[in-house]
């Protein structure tokens, strides 16, 4: 990188020696502090006696150099701070493995003991609240009436076993019939499952994510952990 300082005289000092850095060597292709203070040595024993280059003016050059090194400096240290948070986060995502997350979701998936849950968030009051879980085929493998609902989050859990006692494999999509308390039509409702998170993803670029079974989920998506 060449700095450029508004001075023609040491900006083709500083090209040259850059052309000549790069020629003998691909390693070194900057200018620090040190190298510049030398170009301006040379610009200050070099000048012409009767036309000598006005304090203000190098005054600026070493202002401008100082503010590009600053800006470099700068940006090296957030992004060691952006590595630490990274590492930080995972560390704390990873910390969440094993447990169960709220996601918005309209599919629910079987927890290790087999059972479903989730949350039904309604805008407005509900003259009655009913769900439906679907297997992939389209059948209705539970169902339960939950009543007249007041607007806010209803909570519903099933074990996930069907009337033999045997378990039923998901995923299953979530189906909730709301009609409205007042007026005609339907309450228009927010879906969420809870899922277990099974691990953590943390690439060398990318965002963290939370592996579970119903996908992948940065952590900001969790509503709540359980």
């Amino acid at each position: 990188m060449t700095v450029s300082t508004g001075n023609s005289y040491i900006d083709s000092l500083t090209k040259t020696a850059s052309s000549s850095s790069t020629a003998s060597t691909k390693s070194s292709q900057t200018i620090d502090q040190s190298g510049f203070l030398k170009l301006l040595t040379a610009q200050m024993t070099t000048q012409d006696p009767t036309a000598p280059t006005d304090n203000a003016q190098m005054v600026q050059q070493m202002a401008t150099f100082s503010q590009v090194a600053g800006t470099t400096e700068m940006n090296q240290t957030l992004a060691s701070i952006a590595n630490d948070l990274a590492a930080s986060r995972f560390g704390d995502a990873s910390g969440w493995i094993g447990r169960a997350a709220l996601v918005d979701s309209s599919i629910a998936a079987p927890a290790s003991n087999g059972a479903y849950a989730g949350e039904i968030t309604l805008p407005a009051d509900a003259k009655s609240v009913t769900l439906s879980l679907v297997d992939a085929d389209g059948k209705i493998v539970h169902s339960e009436a939950m009543g007249a609902k007041s607007a806010g989050a209803v909570n519903w859990s099933w074990d996930g076993k069907d009337a033999s006692g045997a378990a039923v494999p998901g995923p299953l999509e979530m189906i909730v019939s709301a009609p409205a308390a007042s007026g005609s039509g339907s309450v228009d409702a927010t879906l969420a499952a809870w899922t277990e998170i099974a691990s953590v993803q943390s690439p060398a670029s990318g965002t963290t994510k939370l592996i579970t079974g119903l996908g992948s989920f940065a952590p900001a998506d969790v509503q709540a952990l359980s």
